[in-house]
Formats: C-alpha cells, sequence, structure tokens
C-alpha cells in the first residue's frame, strides 16, 4: 500500500493545482481531461470503468448546446449545481473552483444581460481555459478571477447565489470556505452545491492518502458534520440532498487504479459515500 502523504493546506493545494492544471491543459491540447492521468476528481482512466460513476451525464444536450466542447470535456465535477440553484433574471452567482467554466457560463445563459456570473479558481490552466470558452461562447456577463476559496476576492454581501462543483471537499479548511460564502452572499442569498459527502466517519488513514483526497474520496464532509458547519457559519435551512451513491464496487476500482489495498479499502468506505446537492440560505431579506 502507497505510504500516506501527510497532509497540509499548502502541500493539498499544490497537488490539487498540479492535477486540475494537467486536465485543463490536455483538453487545451486536443484530448480531455482524463489524460491528466490520476483522479481529477475521478475519470474513467482512473476509474478502470467505462462510465465514470461521478463525473458521467451531469448536463443534459439542451444544456450542452452552445457550451463549448471544451467546457464539456473539462468538467470534472460530480453534480450540477446549474439545475438545482434558483436562478433569476440579474442574479450575481458565484462559482467556487470553477475549472473550465461549464457551470460559469450556463448560469450566465439563466440570469442574462442584467446579471453576472463570476468564476473563482486557483488554477492558471483552468482559468485561461474557462476565459477561452467564454469567448467561444460569446459570453459577455461572465468574469474568471484567481484565488483561493478559502479567501474569496470579492465584497461582502455582493453574491445573490453561490454554486460549486465538487470542490469543497478538496479543501483543507472548509470551515473557512463557508464562513467567506456566509460573507460573500448577500442577506437572503442561497448557497447551492453539489459535492462528495459521506454517512458515518472515514477511517484516518484515508483522509492521510493525498491520492484519495484529490479524487474527491478523503476530503469529503460527514453529512451532519457538513449541517453543522453551515450552522456555526451562519446559514439556515440547510439540506443534503443524494443523487448518486457509490457502490463500493465503484470504490474498488478507483482504489486498485491508485495502487491501494482495494479489498480493504472497499468493505471500509464502499457504499457510504455519494454526490448530494448541499443548500443553505443567509438570513435576511434581498434587496
Amino acid at each position: 500500500m502507497t505510504a500516506p502523504i501527510p497532509i497540509t493546506n499548502e502541500s493539498l493545494r499544490a497537488e490539487v493545482r498540479a492535477r486540475y492544471g494537467a486536465a485543463a491543459q490536455a483538453v487545451t491540447d486536443g484530448g480531455d481531461a482524463s489524460c491528466c492521468g490520476s483522479s481529477c476528481c475521478g475519470d474513467a482512466e482512473t476509474l478502470g470503468v467505462d462510465v465514470n460513476v461521478i463525473t458521467a451525464d451531469l448536463y443534459s444536450e439542451a444544456e450542452q448546446a452552445g457550451i463549448p466542447v471544451e467546457a464539456v470535456l473539462a468538467s470534472l465535477g460530480c453534480g450540477n449545481p446549474t439545475a438545482l440553484a434558483a436562478l433569476h433574471e440579474g442574479d450575481v452567482v458565484l462559482d467556487l473552483g470553477c475549472g473550465g467554466g461549464i457551470d460559469v457560463l450556463l448560469s450566465a445563459r439563466r440570469v442574462g444581460p442584467t446579471g453576472k456570473a463570476y468564476g473563482l479558481d486557483m488554477t492558471d490552466e483552468m482559468l485561461t481555459l474557462a476565459q477561452a470558452n467564454a469567448a467561444r461562447a460569446g459570453v459577455t456577463n461572465v468574469e474568471f478571477l484567481r484565488g483561493e476559496i478559502e479567501q474569496i476576492p470579492l465584497p461582502s454581501n455582493s453574491v445573490d447565489v453561490i454554486i460549486s462543483n465538487c470542490v469543497i471537499n478538496l479543501s483543507s479548511d472548509k470551515r473557512a470556505v463557508l464562513n467567506e460564502a456566509f460573507r460573500v452572499l448577500k442577506p437572503g442569498g442561497r448557497f447551492a452545491i453539489t459535492d462528495v459527502v459521506v454517512n458515518g466517519r472515514v477511517p484516518e488513514h484515508v483522509k492521510q492518502s493525498m491520492e484519495l483526497w484529490v479524487g474527491c474520496i478523503a476530503g469529503a464532509l460527514e453529512t451532519d458534520e457538513f449541517r453543522a458547519l453551515l450552522a456555526e457559519a451562519g446559514f439556515v435551512d440547510a439540506t443534503i440532498e443524494p443523487v448518486r451513491v457509490y457502490a463500493a464496487e465503484d470504490a474498488r476500482a478507483f482504489f486498485a487504479s491508485a495502487g491501494l489495498e482495494a479489498d480493504a479499502l472497499a468493505a471500509e468506505v464502499g457504499d457510504r459515500f455519494m454526490s448530494a446537492f448541499v443548500r443553505a440560505v443567509k438570513p435576511g431579506v434581498i434587496e
């Protein structure tokens, strides 16, 4: 079994930046995100399956219409936050960890010319790809920001809706992420994300595996912990709605491809992990 790598804020950021940067570069070079090699939130090559159970079939044909193929290929999420977020004409939307920009472009379409969609990412290659995708789509009511989701470079009370797609689990300081999300939302603003969550505790040796963390497994919050952190940040009306539960066999394929002891780990975490819609509201009245 691969020796665990101690997880620190900086080591995790560096690993995530490298993996997702490689995924973006692969798309830019004319391939797809699976070319990045190992576990960018799961890909078909890494998982050893024909159709990735995490990232497959997240967007309808109607949603993909008019979206550059490069944005679709660079999508490494676990859900479709734009499908769950109540977006309205004129809304200001922020996508935490926007990647190649697919959710930003879909949001921009829904909020219209009087609204705006921001995309925040810390990976230069993804931001370059996202900007190119916006140009290809001819979308002008978007802006891409370089930064970390633990320190959002926007003023307080400036955003109507926060979305994110399988990114918060990659942060080692989720409390800071949720506090920042609360800060930038306007009173009455909505938090509406998709992410990998877990029912039950994750064994400590899994949490200390960089391969599993960057693959959206070890960093997943337990559902009750997620609700507690949302409440601590000040959010109300929090709900977590399962979308896909990942079977033990899916976990076994992932672990085996990462060079880990597949059978033992699958028995510990199989059927506990799922992608879910996470919703919450910042108290107050929308102006």
